[in-house]
């Protein structure tokens, strides 16, 4: 009964409910596994079919899925990579508010997605970018940028940090997303670009992200760093071109 009278509020169907559930435990699992892909995956998902998810239910529950990994893995965080990325990404995302109102989101998509694909490719090419802390705060600003105006901030990251240890790298992305999304939503929100219906959509879309982070939580020792790689950079293709579709498509 509950269900049905906060579906009605949202103006969701059932069914629609449902799918965009299933989209929030792909994503989680995929975060789970590989510490980020949750808004790699549900973010272009989104914009394509549920936009009402975008950006801020997104920010909602990526936040708090990060914080789950961060937890889980606590003792294995890069506290300095942390602060880095996390100077960036506030950077990055105080700017956005500035960008936003000067560029057009589809053009900012558009650059962004095109140069996650670039740098997809310079990284298969062997050119991959070292987990400086350079690296990680340009990063951070990037993913500040990103994360704000597409909910998708996590392509930056799997450029520079796929090197790290898998522990390493899921823990301390937890942390730079889990407070990074906090900023995003409180930037929307002074904005006005984030409402009480959509927080009450994220969290009534909780369970499922919690139900994918748990399933994960079996299979993260049993992935090896190679493979980690290999789909964190395919996530960031992914993820680039289904930003791009979005932007481009009618």
């Amino acid at each position: 009964m509950h269900t049905l009278a906060l579906l009605d509020t949202l103006d969701l169907s059932l069914l629609r409910y449902a799918c965009m559930g299933l989209v929030i435990a792909a994503g989680a699992f995929l975060q789970g596994v590989g510490g980020l892909g949750f808004a790699m995956f549900s973010a272009p998902v989104a914009g394509l079919f549920f936009p009402e998810l975008a950006p801020g239910p997104l920010l909602v529950l990526g936040g708090s899925l990060s914080g789950l990994s961060a937890l889980r893995e606590r003792q294995s965080i890069d506290w300095q990579a942390v602060r880095s990325a996390l100077a960036g990404r506030v950077a990055g995302t105080l700017a956005a508010a500035g960008v936003m109102a000067v560029f057009s989101q589809r053009l900012l998509a558009v650059t962004f997605a095109l140069m996650i694909l670039a740098g997809v490719g310079l990284s298969v090419a062997g050119r991959s970018l070292r987990p400086s802390q350079r690296n990680i705060a340009a990063a951070g600003v990037a993913s500040g940028l990103m994360g704000t105006i597409t909910s998708a901030g996590a392509p930056p990251f799997a450029l520079v940090m796929h090197g790290m240890p898998p522990a390493q790298m899921r823990s301390s992305l937890g942390c730079i997303f889990g407070v990074g999304a906090a900023v995003s939503l409180a930037l929307l929100a002074a904005v006005g670009d984030f409402t009480v219906a959509k927080l009450v959509l994220g969290l009534s879309l909780s369970p499922f992200m919690v139900g994918g982070f748990l399933l994960s939580s079996r299979l993260t020792h049993r992935v090896d760093p190679r493979r980690t790689r290999n789909i964190l950079l395919s996530l960031a293709a992914l993820g680039a071109l289904g930003i791009l579709a979005r932007s481009l498509l009618p």
